[in-house]
């Protein structure tokens, strides 16, 4: 009687571990569906939503590993990712104009990445463009949501829980400290810090250190 009961748990455990590999591997697949992909690596947990149905609007460069999610909107919105990037677990990264992030950048878990406002500002667009969504679906035109371009240069380290909003421009080798929020441009091998993000100090290596 216990072997039967061992014996039948022990085959649902595998039919539950054959059935969350397929869906693993079908995931997997719809992303790769979504992107042009020039060497990049999705993991079971990754997310694509190409709202606009254009593999074009998201680029991957090589070895680039993605855990977390990448979004255009059906109004527009592009997203160039480099070589040898990283982007973890829980992270967006949305885009409603253009998002460029280049070679060896870090990003960590749980953060967030858009270039779009996402709402209308005037209370009553946004109001009246919510009903619209619920009855017609993501939007074609953007309207007066606000949105500009995100650049994120080479070899930026973006630590966990942080945000990058619209329109900023962050310089190669900088560093972004954890839960931050970057609302400015950030110099070239910076570390900025806190709400909003500032410099905390520079990252260049003096001649005598």
């Amino acid at each position: 009687m216990l072997k039967n009961i061992i014996l039948n748990i022990f085959r649902a455990t595998r039919f539950h571990l054959l059935i969350n590999k397929v869906n693993d591997i079908e995931n997997i697949q719809s992303c790769n569906r979504g992107v042009i992909n020039n060497g990049a690596t999705f993991y079971s947990e990754a997310k694509v939503n190409n709202l606009a149905n254009n593999q074009s609007k998201i680029v991957l460069g090589s070895n680039t590993h993605v855990r977390g999610e990448l979004g255009v909107f059906n109004y527009g919105g592009q997203i160039n990712i480099g070589e040898n990037v990283y982007v973890g677990e829980q992270t967006k990264i949305m885009s409603g104009e253009s998002i460029v992030i280049g070679n060896n950048v870090l990003i960590s878990h749980n953060v967030n990445i858009a270039d779009s406002s996402a709402h209308e500002i005037d209370y009553l667009d946004r109001a009246h463009a919510h009903l619209k969504m619920l009855k017609y679906g993501h939007p074609k035109e953007k309207g007066s949501v606000q949105t500009s371009p995100i650049v994120i240069e080479d070899n930026v380290w973006i630590n966990f829980n942080s945000i990058i909003l619209k329109g900023v421009h962050i310089g190669r080798g900088s560093i972004v400290a954890a839960g931050s929020v970057v609302t400015k441009d950030v110099p070239a091998f910076s570390l900025v810090a806190g709400v909003p993000a500032k410099v905390i100090k520079s990252l260049i290596k003096k001649a005598d250190d």
